[in-house]
């Protein structure tokens, strides 16, 4: 309830942003508040930052709030959502460069950032901005089908 009460107050015309700089400052901000606007009991930043992440993702694939709010300016600055499926593929794929993943509520700002990193490297691999790693990790299947 508080996160939804924060985040129907968020301006998503910080987030439309061509300059990386800005929409960090956005994102750390917002992150901050969220983090701040949880009952005291669900403080984590890991948990605000992929809340905060999950409902910017879903603004983005919204075609309405994007042209709105010109999201797709930014859409290289998105970050992947963080939690325990995201972060232990980002694990299994790092080659020994990340830390083992935990869970998000012990998700720090400096561990976010390393996990972003690998992020960006994986997903220049294959050609797409980091946001949508996870949605192609949920259409992959162990088996090989789709």
């Amino acid at each position: 309830m508080a996160a939804r009460a924060y985040l129907l107050r968020l301006p998503l015309k910080d987030f439309g942003t061509p300059d990386a700089n800005a929409f960090r400052a956005a994102l750390d901000r917002a992150t901050n508040e969220l983090n701040v606007a949880l009952p005291k009991k669900g403080r984590h930043w890991g948990l605000a930052r992929k809340g905060l992440n999950i409902f910017l993702r879903d603004c983005l694939y919204t075609v309405y709030l994007r042209e709105a709010f010109s999201l797709q300016l930014a859409e290289e600055f998105f970050e992947v959502p963080l939690d325990s499926i995201s972060g232990k593929s980002l694990f299994e794929q790092s080659s020994g460069r990340l830390p083992r993943w935990k869970t998000v509520w012990g998700l720090t700002q400096s561990l976010s950032d390393q996990y972003q990193m690998e992020a960006s490297r994986l997903a220049a691999a294959k050609k797409t901005p980091r946001v949508h790693l996870d949605a192609i990790w949920w259409g992959e299947r162990p088996d090989g089908r789709r």
